[in-house]
């Protein structure tokens, strides 16, 4: 394309309904479920029109791209109630239990559906014939995972969405990158505008309310993988926090960003680790063949975090306390001792069944993380003969796995003791009217992983679709003009071609900066000074302070980013969404005076956890025009007793609602 049609769009308005911003687990989820009530609202003669829009393409677009070889979120024979124990002792005592019960008591009728759509899920003897419906039991790999022949998960359940909601009403490879508030009502959400990565295209869209549910952020930290493996991440790396950035700038309130998530990993291809613990049972050991777990658990008492803590039943957090306790002492590399492992397992079983738990070692990772087989090849490494280093990754930004970072919504409302505070409107909405997310989006609200992620979306499309019925004779006006959005979008496309010629090598450039030396001064500031690995996870007051003023420099600077090409254009978005997704991580973790997520990040000023004054909820505001941030306590409220001896428990919430 010519330079002047780059900078001067095809600009295509769209007025919908409902608007799905995202094309992951929790937007297909909303997809599909809101089919159903649009046609329950066609027989009442209301017509409701609805438009998936995703960066990516559904097939292969959110967390679960890749593949999966377990779902993480199947209650079967469990209690919610259980459920809600589980998140909330992983995640230091801190969780919205309303949010939690809920994803708990709808999440197997998402399974369900997946296998009823063509997911291969694992039976127990004697159970091949059955369907999970009908009563067959899965192979668990822990208390709440099933596992799966999961390579084309995603594919599987993005066909239904697509089934669902039409073709014609998704537009794919559409990057949104600003969401618009209402003329008449700022608290009011009315559009958002976004751009073609493919062609030379603006789309604005205009609706009555929209799910923001466009994952978590990968990339606000430097990665351990560099050089070669530079771009290699644990989370997938378009998750660029766009949810968190989007929500904040239209006024929403974000809550607990100061949490992060810091997998243990097989090093250098982040293979993930769950099945080899649960499945295959094998133990972490240091340099010396010690399991460090059982040496270091003693350590727990020094900052009171063994209160969340029971024998070696902990949360992940304090896990990789564990692990970092070592890394400090000296006593690495560590390693997961996979050949002891596959040897136990082998002792009963024919050569046969050998050779098929040997292929389910490999086919673990072939289902979703290829990576880690082209380490294990690359370096003549074979599961069942040695062993492999485990590390901690850099941090990321989620919701939706064993992290709880995200936006303040509203919760279910017949659960009995729910607060006002956690209730006060449609389900899933944010403080925003009209604007509702799920999934990574959700904050306080950890462990759905795939399933209760799809969950959480069917959930919210069905509230939005009663707020779509109630506000039907509403008509969105947008505070800023077309003109004054496109301006906006392709200020990186203008800064470029204004001043491209005043030196003779295009990436440098004393009047612009490119956006993939953005990212690395943003990740290098976050390493250094908000926790990164560096640092071990470790910072203070003043680092953050230190912090504060660097991040803030790069705002100004995010003025100044170019896009030479579409391919640009969206890295300068991708990245503008990371920083300021790393502000409020930044500016939470500065808030919270205690080392709440040890094995995530510490306040090495606050080493203690704080439970008289700390175990509370934090929530922020921006102003995206003065730059200042707002930050507060709210109470946080136990909706489920801790046990079934607890005296003082509250009514049984309903176990499922249709």
């Amino acid at each position: 394309m010519s330079e002047y049609s780059f900078g001067n769009p095809e600009i295509i308005e769209e007025e919908v309904d409902i608007l799905i911003i995202g094309g992951g687990m929790a937007a297909c989820g909303a997809a599909f479920e809101a089919k159903r009530w649009i046609d329950k609202a066609m027989e009442q003669g209301i017509n409701l029109k609805v438009k998936l829009v995703d960066k990516a393409a559904m097939s292969r677009s959110g967390a679960v791209a890749q593949g999966l070889s377990a779902i993480n979120t199947y209650m079967g024979e469990n209690d919610p109630a259980d459920y809600v124990r589980y998140v909330r002792d992983d995640l230091m005592g801190i969780t919205r239990e309303d949010l939690v019960y809920d994803v708990g008591r709808h999440v197997d009728d998402s399974v369900h559906n997946f296998e009823k759509w063509g997911l291969p899920i694992w039976k127990q003897p004697g159970d091949e014939g059955k369907t999970l419906a009908e009563g067959g039991k899965g192979v668990r790999s822990g208390k709440w995972q099933i596992m799966i022949n999961g390579e084309s998960y995603k594919w599987v359940v993005a066909e239904a969405a697509k089934n669902a909601i039409g073709t014609e009403n998704i537009a794919e490879h559409v990057f949104i990158v600003r969401l618009e508030t209402d003329r008449n009502d700022p608290k009011r959400i009315a559009g958002a505008a976004g751009f073609s990565v493919r062609d030379n295209t603006l789309h604005v869209y205009k609706f009555k309310c929209c799910l923001l549910a466009a994952g978590g952020a990968v990339n606000v930290f430097r990665p351990r993988s560099v050089g070669e493996g530079i771009g290699r991440a644990w989370y997938p790396v378009w998750n660029a926090g766009s949810t968190y950035s989007m929500a904040a700038e239209c006024g929403a309130e974000l809550t607990l960003m100061e949490n992060r998530f810091v997998p243990a990993r097989f090093k250098d291809g982040y293979g993930p680790v769950g099945a080899w613990f649960l499945l295959f049972k094998a133990r972490a050991l240091n340099a010396f063949g010690e399991n460090y777990q059982k040496k270091n658990y003693g350590s727990l008492k020094d900052h009171g975090y063994d209160a969340y803590a029971t024998g070696l039943k902990m949360g992940t957090c304090l896990r990789n306390h564990l692990m970092m306790q070592e890394l400090k002492d000296g006593r690495g590399p560590l390693f997961i001792d996979t050949p002891t492992a596959m040897s136990n397992l082998a002792q009963n079983m024919t050569p046969q069944e050998i050779r098929h738990l040997e292929a389910e070692a490999w086919e673990d990772f072939l289902d979703m993380t290829i990576a880690q087989c082209g380490v294990w090849a690359g370096e003549n490494i074979e599961p069942d003969k040695q062993m492999s280093e485990i590390m901690p990754t850099e941090p990321y930004l989620l919701g939706s796995h064993a992290g709880c970072a995200g936006i303040w919504v509203s919760g279910p409302q017949d659960i009995p003791g729910t607060p006002d505070h956690y209730h006060w409107g449609y389900n899933r909405m944010t403080t925003v009217k009209g604007l509702f997310t799920a999934g990574d989006g959700v904050g306080a609200s950890g462990h759905k992983f795939s399933s209760g992620s799809h969950a959480e979306g069917r959930i919210a499309a069905k509230a939005m679709v009663k707020f779509a019925i109630d506000n039907k004779d509403w008509n969105p006006e947008m505070a800023r003009s077309v003109d004054e959005i496109t301006a906006e979008i392709y200020a990186p496309v203008k800064t470029f071609l204004k001043h491209k010629h005043y030196t003779t090598t295009i990436n440098v450039n004393p009047h612009y900066i490119t956006p993939k030396m953005f990212q690395f001064r943003l990740q290098k500031i976050m390493d250094e000074y908000v926790a990164g690995i560096s640092t071990l996870y470790q910072t203070n007051k003043t680092m953050l302070e230190v912090a504060e003023r660097k991040l803030e420099m790069l705002r100004e600077d995010s003025l100044k980013m170019r896009a030479k090409d579409l391919h640009e254009l969206l890295r300068a978005w991708e990245n503008y969404h990371r920083l300021i997704a790393a502000f409020a991580h930044m500016k939470h973790i500065q808030f919270r005076e205690e080392s709440r997520y040890p094995g995530y990040y510490y306040r090495t000023d606050y080493m203690k956890i704080d439970d008289e004054h700390w175990k509370c909820f934090t929530n922020s505001t921006f102003n995206r025009h003065t730059g200042e941030w707002k930050l507060w306590k709210v109470p946080y409220v136990q909706l489920i007793r801790k046990s079934d001896d607890e005296p003082e428990a509250i009514a049984r919430p309903p176990s499922r609602v249709t």
